[in-house]
């Protein structure tokens, strides 16, 4: 009978190489950003949104065409700054030229509620690989 004195060769090499693959995994989740500019509007929603949950003007979500249900994306008004973070539980905007409908609640922090439409940066982790990339909000 053989007697060890400590972790087998075999389990420090097993250890060792899933040490490095949940490290790799990690680093490479953590870099993948997306953004996208355009215009904001805010909206009154009543009733149920297109995820099938119940609209509600005081919660800080928003519709956006592609974004999965559920994603958490931040939303910087480009004309002062400010920034929210929304979570997507409803589809639109349906105007041309917009991005992303705001929650009123949302529109107060982002401060264009009394403009009604404002130029923004939408970014947050890469949900899919079809929403385009960009670094050139202006």
């Amino acid at each position: 009978m053989r007697h060890l004195n400590g972790p087998s060769k075999l389990f420090k090499t097993t250890f060792t190489l899933l040490a490095v693959l949940c490290l790799a995994g990690t680093a490479s989740a953590s870099t993948d950003t997306f953004q996208q500019c355009g215009k904001a509007s805010w909206y009154k929603l009543r009733g149920m949104t297109a995820s099938g949950e119940k609209a509600d003007p005081n919660q800080l979500t928003a519709a956006h065409r592609t974004l999965p249900f559920g994603s958490l994306v931040d939303v910087t008004n480009l004309s002062n700054g400010k920034t929210v973070t929304v979570r997507i539980n409803d589809r639109g905007p349906y105007s041309k030229g917009r991005v992303i409908d705001v929650t009123l609640a949302a529109a107060k922090k982002l401060g264009f509620v009394n403009k009604g439409v404002t130029r923004v940066r939408v970014s947050g982790s890469e949900p899919e690989s079809g929403t385009r990339k960009s670094n050139n909000c202006q």
